[in-house]
């Protein structure tokens, strides 16, 4: 469901937070958002982490190929040095990022600012991701989008890894992760498990 705010105030400031698992089209909605920003006449900036490159060095890009300029930062803490002449904050990917971007978030709410952040709830064990489950809590408005399992077709809310690597962070696309359903992943997590403590067959 999408929750976003249809009017308040210029003088209040908030955070919204566009949550799910991979393919559910998280940054889509925030390329959204801040483009309806700009055409209502707002500053508007797009801020991602470095570690996210994928598409692009400078863009952030949704997996449709969607694109919109965003500013690159390696610390959280760097946002608050962009902000100044800008009304709308847009955070792609925020659970690379380190755990000050919760304070970065409540400070530009203090100040005004509208504050849209994406990124992924849970990791690919299943488990909160980084600052996110902070940045929910602190957040007015929250949606959660779904993808679709790739086993069972229903509404995916899950992140299966299915490449080998325990590192939680593991930058990826198709190749590395698929979405899936609740009872999908938890199947998967056994086989996952399974394969790590089975002796190999030579």
């Amino acid at each position: 469901m999408i929750n976003e705010p249809s009017y308040l105030p210029p003088e209040y400031g908030w955070i919204e937070v566009i949550c799910g698992g991979m393919f559910s089209g998280k940054t889509e909605e925030l390329i959204r958002r801040a483009k309806r920003a700009k055409i209502a006449g707002q500053k508007v900036l797009v801020v991602k982490p470095k570690t996210d490159n994928r598409y692009s060095d400078t863009n952030v890009v949704s997996h449709n190929e969607t694109a919109i300029p965003s500013v690159v930062v390696s610390e959280s803490k760097q946002i608050l040095e962009l902000t100044n002449e800008f009304q709308v904050i847009c955070i792609d990917e925020a659970q690379f990022f380190d755990g000050d971007i919760v304070e970065v978030a409540n400070i530009l709410a203090n100040h005004q600012k509208r504050v849209i952040v994406a990124g992924l709830d849970m990791d690919y064990e299943g488990k909160p991701f980084g600052p996110m489950p902070y940045l929910l809590a602190i957040a007015e408005f929250v949606t959660k989008l779904h993808a679709i399992c790739t086993k069972s077709g229903m509404l995916a809310s899950y992140s299966q890894r299915v490449v080998e690597g325990t590192q939680q962070v593991m930058v990826g696309e198709y190749d590395a992760y698929e979405p899936r359903a609740r009872h999908c992943f938890t199947r998967g997590i056994e086989k996952r498990e399974e394969s790590f403590t089975s002796p190999h067959k030579g």
